[in-house]
């Protein structure tokens, strides 16, 4: 197999590894190269974190930006009469899953030389990447809309990176952002390959966790894409190791206030379709434009899963469900658990499979709207 490259899906051009971009020349997000996977013995096992699969990176990154992210439990439990297991994804440093790809992110840019970063936010994202910058020594800038919470920005300074508040919705603290990207090195989240290459982690673990099995099903909360991508990476490296040869279903839940994936993959489209949005406690996947809106569909499709809309009420139902089992999570990831419920309900899961669920940020993120259900307020 040839040495690893970046690549644009969108028309195959290659750039190297060492380039300091983060997407095509076309204005795309880029992807690697499709890699050889690992096999179980290629695993560090004397190593906690996931840098145990650092064999299954393009990039042999000599001194890891890590404080211990990834090997999350994984909790084999029920919901709502279903038996799934639960994957949880905020036992990280900065308290969400975004810590894998940050890891893995930031260390690939340190090793090349890069030293200060912007990122743009609407909050887990921008508080990892400014945790792992301060782990790291660099210099961070975050962008975050005006209307981010406190909580959330407050986070996000205490690691001592710059916030930049933004007027206007999300997507006007992208563009802010992207604009800026001509004078410090644009560490998006969502932009970047090499963090896929720390969310792909987590399909090598559920692998692991499983006794070096695939489940029949995972169900993830979707937005931006990078866990689906994550996931779907990783099982299709296991099947080029040899160590599989079959695609877990991926199931990707999103708020039917804010799920563009879902109409796209119910439309049989390929690409964004018309939609109304509406606010959602699940703030965190209210991604209304998804850029690697292709990729992600094509997954699913591959994989033989689907997708699958929350209603709100659903939503606040299942986040009181989940901590009534004494798992206090986001809203933004406890969809996913609801969209098990309904998935199972239409038949598209069965309650016999191996299916795991992946929750991803913790309920201390949002205080706020658990303080107002408990109280009677509006959540």
């Amino acid at each position: 197999m040839k040495a690893p490259t970046f690549v644009d899906p969108r028309n195959g051009t290659e750039y190297a590894l060492d380039a300091k971009i983060w997407r095509s020349a076309d204005g795309n997000p880029m992807m690697i190269s499709p890699l050889p996977g690992i096999c179980r013995e290629d695993i560090d096992t004397g190593n906690g974190s996931l840098w145990r699969y650092q064999a299954a990176f393009p990039i042999k990154v000599e001194n890891p930006v890590s404080m211990g992210e990834g090997c999350t439990p994984m909790h084999k439990t029920s919901f709502d009469g279903i038996p799934c297991n639960f994957k949880l994804e905020w036992f990280s440093p900065t308290g969400s899953f975004k810590d894998r790809g940050t890891s893995v992110m930031l260390s690939m840019l340190k090793e090349m030389g890069i030293t200060e970063v912007l990122e743009d936010s609407s909050g887990n994202g921008g508080a990892s990447v400014a945790g792992y910058g301060a782990a790291a020594g660099m210099k961070v800038h975050v962008f975050v809309p005006a209307t981010t919470s406190a909580a959330k920005v407050a986070q996000i300074q205490a690691y001592g990176a710059e916030i930049v508040r933004v007027p206007g919705p999300r997507e006007a603290t992208e563009e802010a952002a992207i604009e800026k990207a001509s004078e410090i090195f644009y560490a998006s989240h969502n932009w970047h390959p090499f963090f896929l290459q720390g969310t792909k982690t987590i399909g090598y673990e559920i692998w692991e966790d499983l006794g070096f099995k695939l489940p029949d099903n995972i169900v993830i909360p979707g937005s931006a894409g990078s866990n689906v991508l994550g996931v779907y990476l990783a099982f299709k490296e296991l099947m080029a190791s040899g160590e599989t040869d079959r695609l877990p279903k991926i199931f990707v839940s999103q708020p039917a206030n804010c799920a563009p994936l879902h109409a796209a993959f119910q439309a049989e489209a390929d690409e964004h379709v018309l939609q109304e949005f509406g606010k959602t406690v699940a703030e965190g996947t209210a991604i209304k434009r998804p850029i690697r809106i292709k990729e992600m569909l094509q997954a699913v499709r591959e994989s033989g899963g689907g997708t699958v809309a929350v209603e709100e009420d659903d939503i606040i139902a299942a986040c009181r469900k989940l901590a009534n089992q004494g798992l206090y999570v986001e809203p933004t990831c406890a969809h996913a658990a609801a969209g098990l419920a309904k998935l199972t309900q239409e038949g598209l899961i069965k309650e016999t499979d191996e299916t795991v669920v992946i929750l991803t940020g913790s309920g201390l993120k949002t205080t706020s709207f658990y303080a107002d259900l408990f109280s009677g307020g509006d959540a």
